[in-house]
């Protein structure tokens, strides 16, 4: 147990904000509400970028920039979307400062004829963009993402999870027909399970928002749910069907192949920096950080062990190849050869920072043409003949990954319950057990009265729940499938 970090069974919110601030993921910034990602939490996040653009690419979409200030007349446009986001926009109304004499204070100078709003979100102004683009059928679908920083006002900090500005990426798409554009959403929320589930090594549930959770100006939400070790939901990811509803408000129209003009149909879709916290609450231990192999940025930290001069000289030697060798085969490694550090301490930093194995030679391993692998996660060792070091170290990397994947599978399964009558879901919240399967046939005034009482909130309406006959807990209505109430972050 790493010194500086609050076991989880003691204080689980303690035990992240610890484990972020020791494995120097990242720290609070002097603008409110903000944080700075620290390179070794930045590292996390490329690794997240570099798997999720190559999927994006995979599909079809290409990345562009849009500006980061939205003129507030755009935001105006979808009632819905303004509705949605207008506590939330930081505004700039003036174009410099200046200092008047006899004052030692800047003040804003230059008021703009039109505010400006940080983006909270881009729809309004791609849209604007779009309208310029888009004029025939064979300008479609147009399909482009996004890697950028959004600015939503927000006074509850948690890092990583909700802060004011944070890093994403989001896709805006166009398309001829609602089918292609519903066809669209279904694929980029299937793009983020598989990316959470075989990279993240976290499973999630994949499902509908209802009505009371539906994006500002989205005709349909999906989203991804997934369940921290203390057994509450995360959403991490959402993809929404926009209909025409942005399309309509900013006049984006084609010729159809029939020669008829007609609003074209949309979708969005991201991710963010909160994947980074679902890392470490998915796997994260009392020592530090657990990072899956395939997110990591070095997977293997070799370390050397020696005492001597010419014993470092061999050591090196042989741990130099081993070294080489992996990197030929396109695994990552760390090389931790530092002299005026011991090799525990190396070995509890690496722990800290999470990297999923590590390989130790010394001496004796030398003579025995040997080394010695640990995996992060289950703290296993291994003795490696050096001879078949590298596809050995290939083969476990690929188990941790497997591990780290089944172990969060467990605890998704083993607190997600089905409940059928309000009493016992009012119980297994109150004792944070963790996803109530129930019936549910409410409105959005009905979920904000269950929020209100146990504060769980319906995540998703999953879209591989089976077809089943039952009373909605709340309002005893019928109902022909479960929904998933979660306490959430």
């Amino acid at each position: 147990m790493a010194k500086n970090i609050t076991p989880r069974a003691t204080d689980y919110s303690e035990w992240y904000v610890d484990l972020i601030r020791e494995a120097k993921l990242a720290d609070y910034a002097p603008v409110k509400g903000c944080m700075v990602i620290r390179p070794n939490g930045y590292a996390i996040w490329e690794g997240i970028q570099r798997a999720l653009d190559k999927m994006f690419k995979d599909t079809g979409h290409v990345n562009a920039y849009f500006p980061l200030l939205i003129p507030q007349s755009y935001l105006e446009k979808e009632a819905e979307h303004v509705e949605g986001f207008a506590l939330e926009c930081a505004v700039v109304t003036h174009s410099g400062l200046e200092r008047v004499e006899g004052d030692s204070h800047l003040r804003p100078k230059g008021k703009l004829e039109e505010a400006y709003v940080i983006r909270p979100t881009s729809e309004t102004v791609i849209w604007a963009m779009y309208k310029n683009w888009i004029q025939s059928y064979r300008d479609l679908p147009l399909l482009i993402n996004q890697w950028a920083n959004v600015y939503r006002w927000e006074m509850r900090t948690r890092l990583f999870l909700r802060t004011a500005e944070f890093l994403w990426q989001e896709g805006h798409t166009a398309h001829a027909t609602s089918a292609e554009a519903e066809e669209e959403a279904m694929r980029m929320l299937n793009v983020y399970k598989t990316f959470a589930e075989e990279f993240m090594a976290m499973p999630v549930i994949a499902g509908l928002k209802s009505e009371g959770q539906r994006f500002p100006g989205a005709v349909r939400t999906y989203a991804i749910e997934a369940m921290m070790q203390d057994r509450k939901a995360l959403q991490a990811g959402t993809s929404h069907f926009l209909g025409q509803n942005f399309a309509r408000a900013f006049d984006v129209t084609f010729q159809n192949d029939k020669n008829e003009v007609e609003h074209v149909w949309a979708t969005s879709w991201g991710v963010s920096t909160r994947l980074v916290g679902a890392l470490i609450m998915s796997h994260g231990d009392d020592d530090g950080m657990v990072v899956p192999p395939k997110l990591a940025t070095w997977p293997v930290l070799a370390v050397p062990i020696f005492r001597k001069g010419d014993e470092k000289a061999k050591v090196m030697t042989v741990l130099s190849q081993v070294v080489a060798d992996l990197r030929a085969q396109n695994v990552g490694v760390k090389l931790d050869d530092r002299e005026n550090v011991t090799p525990g301490f190396k070995f509890a930093e690496g722990d800290l920072a999470g990297y999923p194995l590590r390989i130790e030679i010394g001496p004796r391993d030398v003579e025995a043409g040997q080394l010695v692998a640990v995996k992060r996660n289950s703290r296993e060792k291994k003795t490696l003949r050096l001879e078949s070091a590298v596809p050995e170290i290939k083969r476990t990397l690929d188990d941790i990954q497997a591990e780290l994947f089944s172990q969060a599978k467990n605890n998704l399964d083993r607190h997600s319950k089905q409940i059928n009558s309000y009493e016992e879901f009012k119980e297994f919240i109150a004792a944070d057990e963790g996803f109530a399967f129930v019936h549910w046939a409410g409105n959005s005034a009905d979920e904000k009265r269950v929020q209100e009482a146990t504060k769980a909130t319906l995540r998703v309406i999953p879209l591989d729940a089976p077809e089943e006959k039952g009373s909605c807990m709340l309002t005893g209505r019928p109902s022909n499938k479960r929904v998933i109430f979660a306490k959430a972050y």
